[in-house]
């Protein structure tokens, strides 16, 4: 079976290709011809989700998914949140972002915070949404050079090492975008055939 997941983010790509295994076939957005940048204008993290997979949907016509995240820190009312990627600025850095979170957090002792994805998938014109949570807290200092975005400083509960420190086959076992996605596999199979 042949799914688009709607993205732009390679390195979200090649994270799920390793987590769907190959059981099913995974197309990119630049494989059905996508190259306008999706909007994410909802305000929330599911509503974001469901805007990029109903765009791909109604104008290529394809079954997909579409994900978004965010890392929601208690002591900032859970922001960066939403905005995760765009949290210092429209220029995606996220040497940026963890510059801007860490700084926030200056004396702050409450460091919890968790990271949450929510796919949405858009199935012969039927909707169906996935969650899935990473519990942790983060440091006040980067470790590691994996991973991409926060995971220099957020450790997952009952770790000592950040997601950065982790290969991928580790990250992917506890991470909050493959609690998700094994929801989608799940339901997937039980519901279509795979390849």
């Amino acid at each position: 079976m042949k799914l688009c997941f709607a993205t732009n983010n390679l390195h979200k790509l090649s994270e799920v290709k390793s987590l769907l295994d190959g059981k099913f076939q995974i197309v990119s957005l630049q494989d059905i011809g996508c190259s306008e940048e999706l909007a994410e204008t909802t305000g929330t993290i599911s509503g974001n989700s469901a805007q990029k997979a109903e765009y791909v949907h109604v104008n290529y016509k394809v079954d997909c998914f579409a994900d978004d995240s965010g890392l929601e820190v208690a002591a900032l009312n859970n922001a960066p949140g939403v905005d995760s990627a765009i949290y210092a600025g429209p220029q995606r850095s996220h040497d940026d972002n963890i510059k801007l979170l860490l700084k926030n957090l200056e004396g702050i002792e409450n460091r919890t915070a968790h990271f949450i994805t929510v796919i949405t998938l858009i199935m012969s014109g039927k909707q169906f949404q996935f969650e899935g949570i990473l519990e942790g807290r983060i440091l006040n200092e980067r470790r590691g050079s994996g991973g991409f975005g926060y995971d220099p400083i957020f450790v997952p509960e009952g770790f000592d090492k950040t997601l950065a420190q982790m290969t991928m086959e580790e990250k992917n076992r506890i991470s909050h975008r493959a609690k998700a996605i094994e929801k989608l596999v799940s339901f997937l199979e039980s519901n279509y055939q795979s390849v």
